[in-house]
C-alpha cells in the first residue's frame, strides 16, 4: 500500500523496481515475481535524520489466492537478512469489493506497534515471548536469525484500503501502520504522530506508476515504480533471407562462392539467417545428412533448428531423406536430433510427423566430408563503451565507472581460442569511495576499490581457453592466463551431463595468483589453489535449475555455494546465491556472510538488435573475502549450455 504489505502479487515474473523519497528515509527496492505465489525483495535505505543505509531482503508466500467469499491471504517476512533494523513478520489478508480492495493484518516486530493482544504463538512455545532488541551498529549482521521470527510479547493490528477510479488511472489509498519507528527514534529521528496515512496513485501506464503520500500525519513523500516483464517474450529474429541464394545469379553472390557446390550455396543462406553451418557430411547408403550447426541470434534453440530445418530441405540433393542435426554450444556438442525431410512429409499427419522426430546424444562424425573454417571470423575485434556499477554500499548507494572496452578473440588451431580486454577509463566516482576493509582473511575481494582507482585503466583479461567434448556425455574445457582484473592463474572444468537426466555432475579446479592494482602484468605475492565439486539440478517447477559447489574459495576457506536461477525463453536469468564457509559470521565481517542477486539480460530485440548477447552482472549487499571465488571460471559449463540441454527439444 504506502508502508505495509498486502497479500496482492504481480504477475509471475514481473521485475519492478521502487524508488521512494520523504523526509525520514529514502528507500530503494527490487523485487521480483519468482514464482506466481512468491515474491521476494531486496530494499535499501538510507536514513535522513542520521546518514546511515540499511539492506535487508524480503520475501512473501501467497497460501491462497483470492476466491469468490475467500480473501487471498499471504504470509511474509521483512528482513529476513539484514540488520532487523525493519525486522518483522505478517500474516495478511485482501479482498476485492468492486473498485475497493481491502487489506487486514496480522504483524509482528516492527508491524505490531506497541501491540494489540497477547503473541497467539505464545500459546505453542515460550521461545515466542521474548524479540530481541536491535541495537545501533551493523557488526556481525546479515545472518539469518529464525529464532526472531513471529516472536515478540505482543502482536498487532495493520491494514488499510484501496480505491480505483473507473474514469481514470488513479488509486486513493489510506492505511493503519502501527509502526513506532523505535529504533529510528533512539537514533534521534522524531516518532510518529499518527498510525494514519493517506496516498493518491496514478498509473502512468501500466509498466509505470507514481505515488505521493502524507505519511503518519506530520512528513510528504513520493514513490516512482517502473516494471518489467521478464517472462514476456522478445522479438523472434526472423531471418533476413529475402533472396535466397538458389535465385541468384553468380555476380549477385560473394567472392568463393561455388553456385554449383550446395556446401556453399546452404553456408551462405545458413550465415545470413544467424545460423553456423560447421561441419556437413551425407552418407548416400543410408540416405542421411548430417549437419552440425551453430546459434547466432536466437534465443529459443528450437526456432533456430526450425530455421535451420528449412534450409536443408531447400540446398541438400536430393538423395537425402533424413536429416541428423548436431547441436553445438559454447563450442560443445549436446545433442542429435533426427527426422524426415520435410518435403517427404507433405500431406502426412502431423502427429505421426512429430512422432519420428527423434532426440539422441551427439556423436563425434566418423568422417567429415565438409568443414567450414570461417576465416573471416578468425580474429573478431570489438570496441565499445562500458559500465562498472557498485550498489548499496554503506556509505553511497552507488558508484560507477564509464570506460572504453577494446575487446579481442582470435581462433587457433584444435579449436582454442584466445580471448582479451583492455580498459580505457573515461569516468569514474570510485576514487571518492573511502570506505577501508577491516577484513581479518586475505583480501581476495575487498580491495577491489584499489583495483578500480589504480587500475582504472588497464588489462582487464588476456587467456587462452578451449572448449569440448570428451564423450557426448563428458564436457570439458582448459583454461590459462590473466583470467579477471584481480586473478591470473590456469585452470579447468568437467561436466558430466548424462543424456535425459535432470541431475548433472561437475567438477573445477585453478591454481591463481593475484595481480597488482593497477591491473598490469605484474602480481602480488599470494596464490591460492581452489578446487570445487559441483551438483545440478533442472528442477522440473517454472523453469528453476539449482546448484551446490562444494570446495576450497579463494580465501583458502572451505563451504559451499548454493545458487538458483530462473530461466525464460526470451533470454532473461534471474537468480540468487548464498556461500557459508568454515569462517565465523564475526571473522567475515559485515553481512555475515556472502549472499547476492544474479541477473542476466538479453540484448535480442533492443533497439532493433539480434544477438544472444547478453548483460550479466551480480548485485551484492556488501563485499567481504569469504566464499570468494573465480565467478567466471568456477562451475560455468552447466550453465552456458542451459538453453541447448535435452529438455529444449522435448516436450
Amino acid at each position: 500500500m504506502i508502508d505495509v504489505p498486502t497479500a496482492r502479487m504481480s504477475d509471475d515474473g514481473i521485475l519492478k523496481t521502487t524508488a521512494a523519497i520523504q523526509s525520514r528515509t529514502n528507500s530503494y527496492a527490487l523485487t521480483y515475481q519468482a514464482t506466481p505465489w512468491f515474491e521476494t525483495t531486496f530494499r535499501y535505505t538510507g536514513f535522513n535524520d542520521f546518514f546511515t543505509w540499511d539492506r535487508n531482503y524480503e520475501v512473501k508466500l501467497r497460501l491462497w489466492p483470492e476466491l469468490q467469499h475467500i480473501p487471498q491471504v499471504a504470509i511474509g517476512i521483512r528482513d529476513l537478512v539484514g540488520t532487523g533494523i525493519y525486522g518483522s513478520e505478517y500474516i495478511v489478508a485482501s479482498k476485492q469489493f468492486g473498485k475497493l480492495d481491502l487489506t487486514l493484518g496480522v504483524g509482528w516486530g516492527r508491524l505490531s506497534g506497541e501491540g494489540d493482544f497477547s503473541n497467539p504463538f505464545s500459546l505453542l512455545s515460550d521461545r515466542f515471548d521474548q524479540r530481541a532488541e536491535v541495537k545501533p551498529g551493523y557488526e556481525g549482521t546479515g545472518s539469518f536469525q529464525p529464532g526472531q521470527w513471529f516472536s515478540g510479547e505482543r502482536a498487532g493490528f495493520f491494514g488499510g484500503l484501496n480505491y480505483k477510479l473507473s474514469s481514470a488511472p488513479i488509486s486513493f489509498i489510506a492505511e493503519y501502520n502501527p509502526d513506532q519507528y523505535l529504533w529510528d527514534s533512539a537514533q534521534g529521528a522524531p516518532k510518529p504522530i499518527s498510525s494514519l496515512s493517506a496516498a493518491i496513485k496514478w498509473d502512468i501506464d501500466p509498466r509505470l506508476s507514481v505515488k505521493l503520500s502524507r505519511q503518519h500525519n506530520q512528513e510528504w513523500g513520493i514513490e516512482l515504480s517502473a516494471m518489467l516483464d521478464t517472462k514476456s517474450s522478445s522479438p523472434k529474429p526472423y531471418p533476413s533471407i529475402y533472396k535466397s541464394s538458389l535465385d541468384m545469379v553468380p555476380s549477385e553472390l560473394p567472392k568463393g562462392i561455388n553456385q554449383n557446390f550446395w556446401y556453399d550455396k546452404l553456408l551462405y543462406d545458413v550465415e545470413r539467417s544467424g545460423l553456423l553451418l560447421i561441419e556437413a557430411t551425407i552418407d548416400d547408403t543410408k540416405r542421411t545428412a548430417t549437419i552440425v550447426m551453430g546459434n547466432m541470434f536466437y534465443p529459443i534453440w528450437m526456432d533456430a533448428v526450425e530455421s535451420m530445418i528449412k534450409l536443408l530441405d531447400l540446398h541438400l540433393p536430393t538423395k537425402v531423406s533424413i536429416f541428423n542435426i548436431i547441436i553445438e554450444e559454447e563450442g560443445h556438442r549436446l545433442n542429435s536430433i533426427s527426422l524426415r525431410r520435410p518435403s517427404l512429409t507433405y500431406g502426412k499427419n502431423n502427429l505421426l510427423i512429430e512422432h519420428d522426430i527423434k532426440v539422441y546424444p551427439a556423436k563425434p562424425l566418423k568422417l567429415i566430408q565438409h568443414k567450414t573454417s570461417f576465416v573471416q571470423k578468425k580474429v573478431v575485434f570489438d570496441v565499445n563503451l562500458a559500465n562498472r556499477v557498485q550498489l548499496f554500499d554503506p556509505d553511497d548507494p552507488a558508484r560507477y565507472q564509464i570506460y572504453a572496452k577494446i575487446a579481442i578473440s582470435m581462433m587457433l588451431p584444435k579449436n582454442w581460442v584466445i580471448s582479451g580486454a583492455y580498459d580505457r577509463n573515461i569516468f569514474s566516482n570510485f576514487d571518492q569511495s573511502a570506505r577501508q576493509s577491516n577484513s581479518v582473511l586475505k583480501k581476495v575481494r575487498s580491495d577491489i576499490i584499489k583495483y578500480l582507482t589504480q587500475g582504472a585503466s588497464g588489462l582487464d583479461s588476456l587467456f587462452i581457453q578451449k572448449r569440448g567434448n570428451v564423450k557426448s556425455d563428458v564436457l570439458y574445457r582448459v583454461f590459462g592466463g590473466v583470467l579477471e582484473s584481480m586473478y591470473s592463474g590456469i585452470g579447468g572444468e568437467v561436466l558430466y551431463q548424462p543424456f535425459r537426466s535432470r541431475v548433472a555432475f561437475g567438477a573445477s579446479a585453478a591454481w591463481v595468483q593475484q595481480r597488482d592494482f593497477d591491473k598490469s602484468f605484474k602480481h602480488l605475492d599470494y596464490d591460492v589453489a581452489t578446487a570445487f565439486a559441483s551438483l545440478y539440478w533442472a528442477t522440473p517447477f517454472h523453469n528453476f535449475d539449482a546448484a551446490i559447489h562444494v570446495g576450497k574459495y579463494l580465501a583458502k576457506d572451505i563451504g559451499a555455494t548454493f545458487e538458483v536461477r530462473r530461466t525464460f525463453d526470451n533470454g532473461w536469468m534471474i537468480g540468487a546465491w548464498a556461500t557459508k564457509t568454515n569462517v565465523s559470521s564475526q571473522d567475515f565481517g559485515e553481512g555475515s556472510f556472502d549472499k547476492g542477486l544474479f541477473f542476466k539480460i538479453p540484448f535480442n530485440g533492443f533497439l532493433g538488435t539480434r544477438s544472444r548477447s547478453s548483460y550479466v552482472t551480480r548485485i551484492r549487499p556488501v563485499q567481504r573475502d569469504g566464499g570468494q571465488y573465480l565467478e567466471d571460471f568456477t562451475g560455468r559449463i552447466w550453465w552456458d549450455v542451459r538453453s541447448a540441454r535435452y529438455d529444449a527439444f522435448s516436450y
